[in-house]
């Protein structure tokens, strides 16, 4: 476990003040703390308030705000404690390159992909909750993780479980992964009733606190229509070996199916520090402080299809799958833009997927990405398309 031998671990969150970054602190609290971990850089974005107060707390070298407008309150915040404070895109790949041994990937969205492949040339252990990584550059990211020599260790609960249930050197016998989705709250929801659902309805979550971005992605199923882009690349598999099924209590966070007809799954209690803790000590298991299963409780486990005519999401994720190509990154880009859309008023919560998969028919044909810059170009594209789309919809409206 870190810290076992008396040493402390150099770490970095990037996205520090985010559900996922908050319940990394609340792990590295629960494990020791500044005695156990040197906290190299945190980064956050807004909520200036709480970086600083995270900083001061975990005895950070260097605090970051993605959005310069908020650096001279920062370097107010941090007055005297000698914590460096920093601002901009370049700051947090500068963050990122900081030699933190591990580093939690945290930050939501495509701004997340610069700073944590950073991280991953350099060598870092690479806790990866940012989605965008691997569903809009995914081969060109795992070659970096590969080439930098570090570990890429998934902590979305998903992903985690399914990392945890693969048997050591038999990747061969893996015939289907099993990933599961609560179907948050509107799981039992007709389309008609989904038409009109505001931003509070959608962002309601039965099961799991997370941030904003996260919980609606939930509800339209986004989420796990790029945890299957996902899982394509953390576990080198075929689309087809890829199945998503319904499972409202969320106890049991994902399978493996192996060729003797065997599933293996993790279960645990809705919460993400148990994939962090597993993430942060690795190949060891903390001790954390996690409501335990009390299984005569749950009494019952029910699983069910899912539906794609009522959660299109998971449709277009197979369409990117079959494409390949930059298909992940348009999804994600048009799919960021239409939310942003929803989030305002602007367009209906149905109206998300059938911008995205515009966007996605648009651009069927365009080039693979053999670089980075690739990846950005057509995530532009993609974004420029999902906006005219949106503003033709609001003049017809």
């Amino acid at each position: 476990m870190a810290g076992g031998s008396g040493a402390r671990r150099s770490i970095s969150i990037l996205g520090s003040t985010g559900s996922i970054g908050v319940n990394t602190l609340d792990v590295i609290a629960q494990l020791g703390g500044r005695d156990t971990f040197d906290l190299m850089a945190i980064t956050g974005n807004s909520n200036i308030g709480l970086l600083a107060r995270q900083a001061r707390e975990f005895g950070a070298r260097i605090a970051v705000t993605a959005d310069e407008a908020n650096y001279a309150a920062l370097k107010e915040a941090l007055a005297g404690t000698g914590i460096e404070a920093a601002a901009g895109r370049q700051a947090l790949v500068e963050a990122a390159s900081a030699e933190a041994g591990w580093v939690m990937a945290a930050i939501v969205g495509t701004a997340g992909l610069a700073p944590t492949l950073a991280a991953a040339a350099r060598g870092a252990d690479i806790a990866l909750a940012n989605k965008e990584c691997l569903v809009s550059a995914g081969n060109l990211f795992v070659h970096a993780v590969k080439e930098g020599g570090g570990r890429l260790i998934p902590v979305d609960s998903e992903h985690s479980a399914i990392f945890q249930s693969l048997e050591d050197d038999q990747h061969h016998a893996v015939e289907r992964i099993v990933l599961t989705a609560s179907g948050g709250p509107f799981r039992t929801w007709s389309q008609e009733q989904m038409a009109d659902v505001t931003v509070e309805v959608a962002k309601a979550h039965p099961n799991w606190s997370m941030g904003l971005k996260i919980s609606i992605g939930s509800a339209s199923m986004f989420n796990k229509a790029l945890e299957m882009i996902e899982a394509k690349h953390l576990f080198d598999l075929k689309p087809e070996q890829i199945e998503v099924i319904v499972h409202p209590q969320s106890i049991i966070h994902s399978m493996v199916g192996y060729a003797d007809g065997s599933v293996l799954a993790q279960l645990g209690s809705p919460d993400m520090r148990t994939a962090i803790g597993y993430a942060l000590t690795y190949p060891d298991r903390p001790r954390l402080n996690v409501e335990r299963l009390d299984f005569a409780k749950l009494a019952r486990l029910d699983f069910e299809a899912p539906d794609e005519v009522r959660f299109p999401a998971l449709r277009l994720a197979r369409t990117a799958l079959a494409r390949g190509g930059v298909q992940g990154a348009v999804m994600n880009a048009a799919e960021e833009i239409a939310f942003d859309a929803f989030c305002a008023g602007r367009i209906g919560f149905l109206a998300m997927a059938d911008v995205a998969e515009e966007v996605m028919e648009a651009m069927a044909s365009h080039p693979a990405a053999t670089a980075i810059e690739d990846v950005f170009e057509a995530d532009a594209e993609a974004r420029r398309r999902a906006a005219g789309i949106i503003a033709r919809k609001e003049m017809a409206a």
